[in-house]
């Protein structure tokens, strides 16, 4: 993404719940708004309230205006419409279509209702009035876990605040030390013992699959290396085991033994000779 959309993703990462009015003092300073909102959307990253620009009919609208059965499936207010739109030469705007018992919320309404139904086609733009601006699911995923600048750019301390705040609200909870790691003077140290959630442990996963480059398909190994400090291997494979049957992951066992070192293999969860587990699968949806 280019300059301008960094900042304007990170100035809507400032407000509350990650949305705004598009005209507030928030986005004033940023030209070409509009430009910036649609290219966004079209990454699905925001989304921003929309209304009708125009309208054309579609072949299954003028077949209906065309039926001579007095049973049809619309009132007579959007027949109205209908035919309004029918007449238009190409395409019409919402504010063409003048028919005196409809205000203009029953119109729009009416045109979502055509609309729906397959009977005419819709181009829409960013709402005029009080239109809003708001961060997506995907957007949010996105600057979360996949976003990595590139190139240069000049971004102020203000904007670099509300990405951290917005990072360091998915950070796992500060785990609780029963005891921190000090040498005696008899030569003797302290075990650290960490309490990590099975949530911790698979957001750990996630980190070490981009940082690997496994395609989701992480070599137990490299978990086994990252948590040493802090879980037993035995604990490892039990918090291993309640993700998988949480659905949140999947092992999968040793195809290619040539691939790996003996010190790589004694890594796996040992099930049989024959059947060892080695390589964790994040459940992904859809």
């Amino acid at each position: 993404m280019d300059t301008h959309e960094l900042k304007f993703l990170l100035k809507l990462l400032g407000c509350s719940n990650y949305r705004s009015s598009l005209s507030s003092s928030t986005f004033k300073s940023f030209e070409g708004k509009e430009k910036i909102c649609k290219s966004l959307s079209a990454r699905n990253l925001i989304d921003f309230s929309h209304e009708i620009a125009s309208i054309k009919i579609l072949p299954p609208g003028e077949a209906l205006l065309n039926t001579e059965t007095q049973e049809l499936p619309l009132n007579n207010n959007e027949l109205k419409v209908l035919k309004k739109i029918s007449n238009a030469s190409e395409t019409i705007t919402p504010s063409k279509i003048n028919i005196k018992s409809l205000k203009s919320q029953q119109r729009d309404a009416i045109l979502q209702n055509l609309y729906e139904k397959g009977l005419i086609e819709v181009e829409t733009k960013i709402k005029k009035i009080n239109a809003e601006v708001w961060l997506t699911e995907h957007g949010i995923e996105y600057l979360r876990d996949r976003y990595i600048p590139e190139g240069n750019a000049i971004v102020s301390l203000e904007l670099l605040k509300n990405y951290l705040q917005f990072i360091r609200k998915f950070l796992p909870s500060q785990p609780e030390p029963l005891s921190t790691p000090e040498h005696t003077n008899g030569g003797g140290a302290v075990v650290t013992i960490v309490n990590l959630t099975d949530q911790e442990i698979l957001h750990t996963i996630k980190n070490l699959e981009r940082e690997v480059g496994t395609d989701n398909g992480l070599p137990i190994f490299h978990l086994r290396e990252k948590l040493q400090p802090f879980l037993s291997e035995e604990e490892l494979d039990r918090a291993l085991f309640r993700l998988e049957e949480a659905d949140e992951i999947k092992l999968r066992k040793l195809v290619e033994p040539k691939d790996y070192t003996q010190d790589k293999m004694d890594d796996e969860i040992p099930q049989s000779k024959e059947n060892s587990l080695l390589y964790i699968t994040v459940r992904r949806l859809g």
